[in-house]
């Protein structure tokens, strides 16, 4: 099997591990912010987002942060499962944040452009840094 080649598209990798590991610790804090003081987010009719109320989100919100923290430091070593979980991390990620986009508009937007943008750089140039 030929050897990739390695080029300065390699950085998209660091760029993506870095953006997972900032997006993984702002969604901690919003999760935590969603289990300690629910009324920051602005309430629905029924006082719950979609079938679950604040706290479980936060608690869904501070576990994705906590494992975007912990996939990043990996994805920087070129693990091939660690871009197989990054993918898959970062699209439930985007789903959580499209649904709690209702409470908190602003960060779900940024939030899901960053991780459009993890996705991009894992799946487009995940090779390179393991060569």
């Amino acid at each position: 099997m030929a050897q990739k080649n390695v080029t300065g598209w390699v950085g998209w990798i660091y760029f993506a591990a870095a953006l997972l590991m900032v997006s993984g610790g702002i969604n901690a804090i919003a999760g935590l912010t969603g289990i300690f003081n629910s009324e920051f987010y602005v309430k629905t009719q029924s006082g719950s987002l979609l079938l679950f109320d604040y706290s479980v989100w936060g608690w869904m919100l501070l576990l994705i942060g906590l494992l975007s923290l912990a996939i990043g430091v990996y994805l920087t070593q070129g693990k091939r499962w660690a871009q197989i979980v990054t993918v898959a991390l970062v699209v439930v990620s985007m789903i959580v944040n499209l649904a709690f986009i209702g409470a908190y508009p602003l960060w779900s937007i940024i939030a899901l452009v960053l991780n459009g943008f993890v996705i991009y750089a894992v799946t487009l140039h995940g090779d390179e840094l393991k060569a």
